[in-house]
């Protein structure tokens, strides 16, 4: 049975630091720039609007207060859990465009508000910042594991009284770099990974169907995919807001991209953080667009 594809922006990019005084980071150009490559059409998407965000503006904001637009990220994760909602229960395939890596509360919620579900996390970091093991929490986007798992402050790790949006054992972390300090620390959560290392050494399909033997157990009701633009090295991705090398080339996240989506158990996923600020020749932008038609080409049957 086919399942129609949704292309919906959220280019909220209030989970970010901003990149200098006075500015706010342009991940929130993400969806537009791909658009612009014909990404609806490639991959045969009907339209799914726009979410739009809160203004950025961290107000008075210091370091020590907590999570920055906190209220701003639960309120927009609400609403965007009400746009993915009705389409996961119809069996559509949402294609959410960011944004930073906070969007992933407002999938998180839809899912859990419908059952239980699994995670694939493909990003450079492992997300896994808290009050626990940290003083410098404030950017949601580099908390994004963390909060979705239940660890950080109540206004955006228990919306809804969900707590936690996703278990330890269902998450699945791929192509996170092999120097990461919270490999340690997810180990002892439970919480499996495959760095990029490991995945160039194994190979993107067999690491991708490892993940599998998780996301498509019998215990889940599906899962989705979180896909960071910086997973990819920054020798060909370095349009992201923290470029970190030893990351996977295209050919690899591609392999691990298609055996993922085109799992019957994959309800839908997003693309955060690259940041067409960064990419004045678009490169970057048709980079991602290609990646996703290709391994998406197949994937709703």
């Amino acid at each position: 049975m086919n399942r129609a594809t949704v292309l919906l922006d959220a280019p909220s990019n209030l989970g970010l630091r901003p990149p200098a005084p006075g500015t706010v980071p342009g991940c929130h150009k993400l969806a537009g720039a791909l658009r612009d490559q014909g990404l609806a059409v490639g991959l045969g998407a009907r339209e799914g609007g726009v979410v739009t965000p809160p203004r950025y503006d961290r107000g008075t904001w210091r370091e020590g207060d907590g999570v920055f637009h906190a209220a701003a990220i639960a309120g927009y994760s609400r609403r965007l859990a009400d746009r993915l909602q009705p389409l996961l229960a119809a069996g559509e395939f949402p294609v959410v465009l960011g944004g930073d890596c906070s969007i992933l509360l407002g999938a998180a919620v839809a899912l859990r508000r419908l059952g239980r579900y699994g995670l694939a996390y493909l990003d450079a970091s492992a997300d896994l910042r808290h009050p626990g093991n940290s003083t410098a929490v404030g950017a949601a986007a580099g908390e994004g594991l963390a909060h979705v798992t239940g660890r950080g402050q109540d206004d955006v790790t228990d919306i809804e009284h969900l707590r936690p949006y996703v278990r330890d054992e269902d998450v699945r972390v791929l192509g996170i770099r092999d120097g990461d300090p919270d490999l340690p620390e997810l180990a002892g959560h439970g919480i499996r990974y495959a760095t990029a290392g490991s995945i160039r050494a194994r190979g993107a399909e067999h690491s991708a169907r490892e993940a599998l033997e998780r996301l498509e157990s019998a215990e889940l009701d599906g899962f989705w995919l979180h896909l960071d633009a910086d997973v990819l090295d920054p020798a060909v991705m370095p349009a992201v807001d923290s470029p970190d090398p030893g990351g996977l080339g295209v050919a690899e996240l591609t392999g691990l991209v298609t055996v993922l989506a085109r799992s019957p158990r994959c309800v839908g996923l997003h693309l955060t953080i690259y940041d067409p600020d960064l990419d004045p020749e678009g490169t970057g932008a048709a980079l991602l667009a290609e990646l996703l038609t290709v391994s998406l080409g197949g994937a709703r049957t």
